[in-house]
C-alpha cells in the first residue's frame, strides 16, 4: 500500500493518506477480519465501496502499527470508534484515496474529495448565502471543495447526526492557497464553537481537510 502523505500534526495526532492500488484479495490478507466484518464485507459486493472499507481498516492497522486484531465499530451516529484501543479516530475516501486521522488526546475529523465541476450545482445546499458572497467562491472549483471538507471534517468532528452542513456551520472568508488555514463556527445543541481547520489539494485533483480540538 502506497502511503502517499503522512504527517504528525501533533505529538499525539496523525494524518495518512494512502492511494489505493491493491485488489480485494491483498487487502484482505492484511486485515485480521472477524465473522461479524466478513459478514458485512460480503454484503457490499465488488467496487469501490469494499475497497475503500478495506483499504481504510488496513491504513488504520498500519498507523497504529500493531499485528494485533483491531476492533473499530461505529456508533449509533455512524461515527467509527475502537474498542480495545484508546485513540480518537476519524475515517475518509474517495475514488482512489483512503485518508485516516487518529488521535490519543484529540477529536478528530477528516474528510477527502475528488473534485468535480458539478460541485457548482449543489453550493447552495451547503453554503448560505453570505459564504458565497464572502468568498467569492463562484468562480472557484477549489474553494467550493475546502468548504465542502472542511464542513464534512467538522461533521465527522462532533461526531452526532442533525448537524447541517448549511444552517449549522459557517466557513469564514480566506484566501484560496494549495494549502493553507480556515476559520469556521459550529452551532452546537449547546453553543457556538469557533474552529481552526486545516487543507490542502494534491497534484491529481483532490481536496483534503481536517480540523482536531
Amino acid at each position: 500500500m502506497p502511503i502517499v502523505f503522512n504527517k504528525n500534526i501533533d505529538d499525539h495526532t496523525i494524518l495518512a493518506v494512502w492511494k489505493i492500488q491493491e485488489s480485494e484479495t491483498e487487502l484482505i490478507a492484511g486485515l485480521q477480519l472477524k465473522q461479524h466484518e466478513l459478514d458485512f464485507i460480503s454484503s457490499l459486493n465488488n467496487g469501490k465501496r469494499l475497497l475503500h472499507w478495506l483499504s481504510t481498516r488496513l491504513l488504520l492497522r498500519t498507523m497504529l502499527n500493531t499485528k494485533e486484531y483491531i476492533d473499530c465499530r461505529m456508533d449509533d451516529h455512524g461515527k467509527p470508534y475502537l474498542v480495545n484501543i484508546d485513540y480518537e479516530i476519524s475515517l475518509s475516501h474517495s475514488y482512489d484515496y483512503a485518508a485516516v486521522m487518529i488521535s490519543k488526546d484529540k477529536k478528530v475529523g477528516v474528510d477527502i474529495e475528488k473534485m468535480k465541476d458539478k460541485i457548482e450545482l449543489i453550493k447552495h445546499k451547503f453554503l448560505s448565502t453570505e459564504e458565497l458572497e464572502q468568498n467569492h467562491l463562484d468562480e472557484s472549483i477549489e474553494g467550493l471543495y475546502v468548504c465542502w471538507c472542511v464542513k464534512e471534517a467538522i461533521y465527522k468532528w462532533n461526531g452526532r447526526r442533525g448537524l447541517e452542513l448549511k444552517k449549522d456551520m459557517f466557513v469564514k472568508a480566506f484566501e484560496l492557497a494549495d494549502s493553507g488555514d480556515v476559520e469556521a463556527i459550529v452551532s452546537l445543541p449547546d453553543r457556538k464553537q469557533p474552529l481552526l481547520a486545516s487543507y490542502f489539494k494534491t497534484t491529481d485533483g483532490y481536496m483534503l481537510a481536517y480540523v482536531m480540538t
